[in-house]
This record gives C-alpha cells, sequence and structure tokens, in this order.
C-alpha cells in the first residue's frame, strides 16, 4: 500500500499528508497495526523480491507473464472501504497464481457522497505525489533496460500495469500528465503496459487525437502500451455527478469514448452492460462484483487483443 492520507490513530485518516509506504500479509482492513511502514527504497525492494519469483515466460506467451499492478480507488472512499475494495481484488485476480501483485494507492477521498467537489479537489492535489511513484518507477525500468542492453542481464519478469475506478481516474489521469512532463515525454520507455479504466469519471472526449500534444489524454497514451475504459449506461453515480457539475462532457465510464474512431490507437472503450445481470446493484463498482466482469478485466489486464475480448467473455 502507498498512501498520501494523514496517520490518525490506527487508522488513515481524510486529509493530504506525506508519502508513507506499507506492507502486510494479513487480510486485515480494520487497523493500520496490521500493516508494517517501511520506506521508499525497502518497499522498492520488497516488490523487487516479489517480481523475482514471477516464472520467465517466452515472448510468444505475453499473455502469461505476472503483473506488478497499481489500484488507484475512486471518491468517497474511506481508507477502510479502499482496503477491502483492495483486498477483494486481489483475491479474486492476483492471489493463488493469480495475475500477480495488487499495490493500493489510497488518497484522501473525503468519504461522502456530498463532497463530490471537494474530493475532486483532493484527487488534483494528489496527482502530484501518484506522478513522483509513476517517475521512479520509470526511472528503475529504464536502469533495468540498460543493464539488459549492455551485460545481457535477464529482463525484467513483470509488467506493470493498472486499475483505476470512478475519480482514482481522475487521479491518474492528471498523475500520469504530471509525471510525462517531468520525464520530458519520455518515448523509449513504456511505462504502463496495460491500463484498465472502470467508471471512469472524467471527460469522454479526454483521448480524442484532435486533442493538443501536451493535452493529458495524448500525455497518457505515450506512457501506456494500452488503455481499455469500461462503461455502461447504467451507472446512476456518474449519471448524477454529471449532472452535479456538468464540466460540459460526458463521463467517459457511462458513455464510453466520444468518437471511438478518432482516438489514439492504443485507446479502446468496452460497453459492459451486457455482462451485467439485470437485478445487479450498485452499478458504479459492478465490474469488481461479478465474475463475468472480473473476467473481462482479467483479459484486459492479461493484453487480450481487443478483438477478441468479446467472445473471451461470451458476448
Amino acid at each position: 500500500m502507498i498512501t498520501n492520507r494523514n496517520v490518525k490513530g490506527k487508522q488513515l485518516g481524510r486529509d493530504r499528508d506525506k508519502l508513507r509506504f506499507y506492507i502486510s500479509d494479513q487480510a486485515n482492513a480494520d487497523s493500520l497495526s496490521a500493516w508494517t511502514e517501511r520506506n521508499e527504497d525497502q518497499f522498492r525492494d520488497d516488490l523487487v523480491l516479489i517480481a523475482s519469483q514471477f516464472p520467465r515466460v517466452d515472448e510468444s506467451q505475453n499473455e502469461q507473464q505476472k503483473h506488478i499492478t497499481f489500484f488507484i480507488h475512486g471518491y468517497n472512499n474511506s481508507w477502510n472501504d479502499a482496503v477491502k475494495r483492495y483486498l477483494q481484488i486481489q483475491k479474486e485476480l492476483y492471489g493463488d497464481g493469480g495475475l500477480g501483485q495488487l499495490i493500493l494507492f489510497t488518497w484522501p477521498s473525503d468519504g461522502s457522497t456530498f463532497d463530490y467537489l471537494p474530493d475532486r479537489e483532493d484527487a488534483r492535489a494528489s496527482a502530484p505525489d501518484l506522478a513522483q511513484i509513476f517517475v521512479h518507477v520509470h526511472d528503475y525500468l529504464v536502469t533495468r533496460q540498460r543493464a539488459t542492453a549492455l551485460t545481457e542481464a535477464q529482463p525484467c519478469r513483470a509488467k506493470i500495469s493498472l486499475i483505476a475506478h470512478s475519480m482514482g481516474n481522475y487521479v491518474t489521469q492528471k498523475a500520469l500528465a504530471v509525471a510525462s512532463k517531468m520525464l520530458n515525454n519520455p518515448q523509449l520507455i513504456t511505462l504502463i503496459h496495460q491500463g484498465a479504466m472502470v467508471a471512469a469519471d472524467v471527460d469522454n472526449d479526454l483521448f480524442q487525437d484532435s486533442q493538443p500534444q501536451d493535452s493529458d489524454g495524448s500525455l497518457m497514451a505515450n506512457l501506456c502500451y494500452r488503455i481499455g475504459a469500461l462503461y455502461t449506461g447504467r451507472d446512476e453515480v456518474l449519471g448524477a455527478s454529471a449532472g452535479l457539475k456538468h464540466f460540459g462532457k460526458r463521463r467517459l465510464g457511462r458513455s464510453g469514448l466520444a468518437d471511438a474512431n478518432a482516438v489514439y490507437d492504443n485507446i479502446f472503450d468496452f460497453d459492459v452492460t451486457p455482462l451485467l445481470p439485470e437485478d445487479a446493484t450498485n452499478i458504479h463498482s459492478a465490474i469488481f462484483e461479478h465474475p463475468s466482469t472480473l473476467k473481462l478485466l482479467q483479459f484486459i489486464l492479461m493484453g487480450r487483443d481487443r478483438s477478441l475480448l468479446p467472445a473471451a467473455v461470451g458476448i
């Protein structure tokens, strides 16, 4: 777990503070005492050790390569809520021979449905903190790449991927844009191999290729190999948020891309409505709660070609 929340007793609070790093082998979301704080170097070494135990796979088995994945939660999430969702995704997709290792990035969402606009400001304020993490990951990957080229060392065993939910996508949008600028818009290395934007509370024209080259969408597309946006028109939370603020654009997680034929080539959307049971509740988070949508999320992170995804999930 990486967080910029303040420490408040045995919990993480709602205020922004310095970045902190934690590890835990206990499935416990109730108390911070279940987590051990590490400094950034120790945390990096912990992840390197985990990745070193991933199996090496041939390039012809690219989908089988394991992942180090960042999960960025949405708004109206207390720390306890964020950890519970993290533990659920880790269990469903990453544990017991699954995708690899999931990392929770938890930011100081105010945890109230009446605090949408303050949460958006919290999200924007948290972006430079997450950007700092992305820059450090980039620098490590570049070091590994150079070592592989110069000494014939073995390449990395893990892909870097990302799952963002709701307004966590806004945190991610701003963080990747900041990171790209800090790195002078790098062209030689992919930072995020696969990105999944779940119920994204961002503008649906974010990735239109008519946007300026220094726009957030362009900078995000530059740092990622592929980004998939999962959406459904049944998401009433995003319908309400669009009406509350009316920033002028529809929400990506409710309506999909504004024009799927005029976006950067590594961006696509997927309507999950056919995969959701008719009686499904909590639609805003439903992708994490049903086997069919979890399967879709897994295939996207594995790198399954977008043209094969409908058949893979039985549509």
